[in-house]
């Protein structure tokens, strides 16, 4: 629907149940091609290497070093300087011509690549570009200014003692892995991540969002970090030992509301990393290769690509046990599948595709209605956010003199969802510089004055009232 196929504009206005051959990215060329015939060869040797894809676009390294993009992308736009455009056709992205794009990743609004400093193959002294959306901080720039054109993340630039080898990004945040760029007898790697952190999915330990990268210091140290990878509102690490660390939405499950239901007592946020054991006899994984996140579940890669656990939510059998039963530690993914199984799959597959192939138009009307509804309600809270955003400011300015951020929310109130008043009104008063407290005392003093004009006032109307009444009684 917004060319996130990378098909024609005819074809991607529709959605596909089937794989479909992106036939037009063999036509495009980088921008320094050349159409001379006696590069035909040349031409067909383009490929693509890696893949990946976000919320609504689509993005891959070619052979080359390119990177394409396609579906909502960064565009620039007259009235906000920036906006997501849909392109139905994969694009080169021209910001890194002449320049190998080794690694790439992408949220639902922003992207994150790693490019090489100088001009090779070799995935050492990466440097990490970032651009798109930036409301939460998830470029970390140190801002929350959208970016049209990629931007270096300079905490990490080449003057970094840091270089970063692995890059992934969730939602409104986005997860590195760096490490030393000398050997350092005491830290072998780290995991820094940057922009929204209301469910603990930056691992600091607070709900604060971040806008520079920031290291994730209570991973231990003196490991080496292999893989990372974030759901929409956690993240997961795993390491070359097997150790697996996750943290962020409902103890590091990602999206799953029933957990505070469960008898398991894994409800609530996760603000630091937690240990995931393998089982209960065997805390890591052995042999470890990658972890992947989606938005409700997570899978670990094991014993050399021989094995594969999966928890979180269970719907549509996402976790691959069997089952659509939630799973709040890991369960092991039966793989690979008998003869038997398979032959029974693919019976069930073509069974389920005529099936689906039958009801498809009434399918596509009911996901339609749904969306629409949902896309209406999502205004009308956006509607209310904004308003009540704007109606503190207004408050806390005439308060404070300031306009308001996320540093004025009370620690407690960010990480519970509940504040003693009288104490965190005790602790900002003692916070307090005395021109701060000047301007709270003018604004109380012209606010009392209010109140007690007021209550004047209606005493007074009160008396009158009853004075006319009662001469009326005499007459």
């Amino acid at each position: 629907m917004d060319g996130q196929l990378g098909l024609c504009e005819e074809e991607d206005s529709h959605d596909s149940l089937v794989p479909c051959l992106l036939s037009r990215f063999l036509e495009l060329q980088p921008h320094n091609s050349s159409t001379d015939p006696s590069e035909a060869e040349d031409k067909a040797s383009l490929e693509m290497c890696t893949v990946k894809a976000g919320g609504m676009m689509s993005l891959a390294i070619d052979n080359r070093g390119t990177l394409w993009m396609w579906g909502n992308i960064p565009q620039e736009s007259k009235e906000s300087g920036i906006s997501l455009v849909s392109s139905f056709t994969p694009t080169p992205v021209w910001d890194f011509h002449g320049r190998t794009v080794v690694k790439v990743a992408c949220g639902n609004e922003h992207v994150v690549a790693l490019v090489n400093a100088i001009d090779s193959h070799e995935d050492e002294d990466l440097l990490c570009y970032s651009w798109g959306y930036n409301s939460h901080g998830q470029l970390g720039l140190g801002d929350r200014q959208s970016r049209l054109h990629p931007e270096v993340v300079k905490i990490l630039d080449e003057e970094s003692p840091w270089t970063i080898y692995e890059v992934a990004c969730g939602a409104f945040h986005t997860a590195l892995l760096a490490h030393k760029k000398k050997p350092d007898a005491t830290l072998e790697s780290m995991c820094w991540t940057f922009g929204l952190g209301e469910n603990g999915q930056l691992g600091h330990g607070t709900t604060q969002s971040t806008l520079f990268p920031t290291p994730v210091k209570e991973l231990p140290q003196s490991i080496h970090l292999i893989s990372v990878d974030c759901g929409l509102f956690h993240t997961s690490v795993v390491s070359s030992t097997g150790d697996v660390w996750s943290w962020g939405m409902e103890k590091g499950l990602g999206l799953c509301p029933d957990a505070n239901r469960a008898e398991t007592n894994s409800g609530g946020d996760a603000l630091s990393p937690l240990l995931i054991s393998c089982n209960l006899h065997q805390p890591i994984f052995p042999g470890p290769v990658k972890v992947a996140c989606g938005a409700a579940h997570t899978v670990v890669v094991a014993q050399e690509g021989h094995k594969v656990w999966s928890w979180g939510r269970g719907r549509s059998g996402v976790l691959g046990n069997g089952k659509e039963m939630d799973s709040y530690t890991p369960t092991i993914v039966p793989w690979p599948p008998t003869i038997e199984g398979l032959e029974e799959e693919e019976l069930n597959s073509s069974d389920g595709q005529d099936k689906v192939a039958e009801k498809k138009p009434e399918i596509i009307a009911e996901t339609d209605e749904k969306l629409s509804t949902a896309l209406n309600e999502l205004k009308l809270l956006q509607t209310k956010l904004s308003i009540m955003e704007k109606y503190a400011s207004i408050l806390h300015g005439s308060i404070f003199g300031k306009p308001f951020n996320e540093q004025d929310i009370p620690v407690s109130l960010g990480n519970s969802g509940s504040m003693d008043i009288a104490k965190e009104w005790e602790n900002m008063l003692e916070a307090a510089d005395d021109r701060k407290l000047v301007t709270m005392e003018m604004f109380y003093r012209d606010m009392l004055t209010g109140v007690k004009d007021k209550l004047m006032k209606r005493k007074i109307k009160e008396i009158i009232k009853e004075c006319l009444e009662s001469s009326e009684v005499i007459k």
